[in-house]
Order: structure tokens, then C-alpha cells, then sequence
């Protein structure tokens, strides 16, 4: 199977390359500068030419706050970009995994949403994200929708990253505590989607929507704690103290879903994916940073 990976420098897209890396493919890893999704004639291009099995897009326009403002990339990038994908796809008859997010929904509920309830994204993010999805549904390709949640690993940017830098510049941090979600690492999503890639090729019905997220449930103060907590390990100081505030009290740009629970068990009853331990995540991560001291 001969697999072209958009967005290869993310963080999903790094992890992807670690877990492709010795599996039985050839595998295509494409940058912003290698295939720009935004050049639409250009993307069909060099796709049709590279003649992928499968594109997984692990390219977005991710930055939240900065979306509100710039509604036009971010529509162009997480919409209208993954439009052309899904049709470049009908006319390569591969298979397209796209990564979405847990911002289509709201955040009002308070059970894990499941992939059929009401979306009703808050913000241009999630608006442009859920446009994508529906692109994508309406296209006719054969494709897999990969839902996830606050996603960090030991690459890029991300909470982890962020928590490990301000931690070492202060005593004291105040972190959100009425945000509830499921961490979910990069590297798990990539597991995730090499089980997937493994059943593409029978007769079974798989296309569809999934939501795959780490197991444990928390607020974005008790993940802070959680990744401190395990910096004694590797010998790193922690801040003396952590404060748990109100959303109220972190004004953003972007409405933050207050609710970001997803339900897992379709995931797990098509592919036997099950939910990751976040304790064991945050120290995988954490190990190979200190031991890589990864960028």
C-alpha cells in the first residue's frame, strides 16, 4: 500500500512517520513546502502523479484564537482545502483518513459525545473544521473521519510543551480548572490510525465517523498536575504551586468548549482500538524529551 501523509511536520504528522517507520509500506511524507494544500490545482497534481492507496491529512489550520481573525485561511486550509482532497481522492479511488476535532460539538453536554449527536460548533475553528467533515461526507470518496481531543506529544506545540516551559520560568501558575476533556498523545492517534490502515482493504463497511481520546477525564488543572507530578522521575523541578481558575478568569479570543468528553466505543467495536492511559502517555512523552531533547 503506497500511503501519502499531508502535513508531515505537525505533530500527528512526526508521530505518524515513528509509527510507519518500520511497517510493511511505502510511505509519502509531504510538508507545507512539498504539497501545499492551499495550491488546488497544484495539490491534484501531485497527487494523481504519486498515484497514493491512501491519504491520511494530518494538515490544519489549528490555531484557535487566531482563526476568529483570520477567518479566510482558516476556512481555506480546514475547509475548502480538504474539499479538493476528498475530490483529488474520488478521482484517484484511494481511501482518506482526515483528522478532526472534538470543537465541532459545543460543550454543553454532560455525557461523551457520540459521533451522530448535534454538532454546533463556538468558533471559527470548529466551524471550518465541521465544514471539512461535511465536504468531505458529501464528496463520495471512500474516507475514515478521525475525531480527537486536546492533543500533545513531545513534538511542536501543545499543553505539554507549554506547561514544561512556563514551569521552568516561575514558582507559581494558574491553569484552567473547568475545562473538562480527555488528553489524548499524538503518538496514540498514530497507533490508532495504523490499526485502521490494516483493515482498509477488506469487504467490510468502515467508512464513516470515529472519536478516538485518551481514557482518563480532566480538567486542563489537573493535567498540569498530572504532567508536574511526573517530572520527579526525570529529576526536573515543578512549580511550587498551582492555581485552578475559572475560564472567566483566562479570557480567550476563541469560545473553548466547556465539555469535550468523547465517546470512544464505535472505535473500539470496529477496530479494537481501545483508550489510552494518560499517566503512561505524559511519561512517554516526557521520556523522550528529556532523553532526545526534541524540539
Amino acid at each position: 500500500m503506497k500511503i501519502l501523509i499531508l502535513g508531515c511536520n505537525g505533530q500527528l504528522g512526526r508521530c505518524l512517520n515513528d509509527q510507519l517507520i518500520n511497517k510493511d509500506y511505502e510511505v509519502i511524507y509531504a510538508s507545507r513546502d512539498q504539497i501545499d494544500i492551499a495550491n488546488f490545482k497544484d495539490t491534484k497534481s501531485q497527487i494523481l502523479k504519486l498515484s497514493p492507496d491512501l491519504i491520511i491529512n494530518a494538515a490544519a489550520y489549528t490555531a484557535v484564537d487566531k482563526a476568529e481573525e483570520d477567518q479566510k485561511t482558516a476556512n481555506l486550509i480546514n475547509h475548502l482545502a480538504v474539499k479538493n482532497i476528498a475530490d483529488i481522492c474520488i478521482l484517484q479511488g484511494c481511501w482518506l483518513i482526515h483528522v478532526s476535532t472534538d470543537y465541532v460539538f459545543d460543550g454543553n453536554s454532560k455525557t461523551p459525545y457520540k459521533e451522530d449527536d448535534k454538532t454546533n460548533p463556538q468558533g471559527i475553528y470548529g466551524e471550518t473544521k465541521l465544514k471539512g467533515e461535511l465536504a468531505i461526507q458529501a464528496s463520495g470518496c471512500k474516507y475514515i473521519i478521525l475525531r480527537t481531543a486536546w492533543v500533545f506529544s513531545e513534538y511542536s506545540s501543545n499543553f505539554l510543551k507549554a506547561m514544561l516551559q512556563l514551569g521552568s520560568k516561575t514558582d507559581e501558575l494558574s491553569i484552567v480548572g473547568d475545562q473538562i476533556g480527555c488528553p489524548t498523545y499524538a503518538q496514540d492517534i498514530a497507533i490508532a490510525i495504523t490499526e485502521i490502515i490494516k483493515r482498509l482493504n477488506s469487504t467490510e463497511n468502515l467508512q464513516g465517523i470515529y472519536h478516538y481520546c485518551g481514557k482518563n477525564v480532566c480538567s486542563w488543572f489537573e493535567f498540569a498536575s498530572k504532567i508536574f507530578n511526573s517530572l520527579s522521575a526525570f529529576g526536573i523541578n515543578s512549580p511550587q504551586k498551582l492555581r485552578s481558575i475559572a475560564t472567566s478568569d483566562y479570557p480567550t479570543d476563541a469560545k473553548r468548549p466547556a465539555y469535550s468528553v468523547l465517546n470512544c466505543k464505535s472505535i473500539y467495536e470496529k477496530f479494537d482500538i481501545n483508550q489510552p492511559n494518560l499517566d503512561v502517555a505524559i511519561n512517554s512523552a516526557l521520556k523522550k524529551i528529556f532523553t532526545n531533547k526534541l524540539q
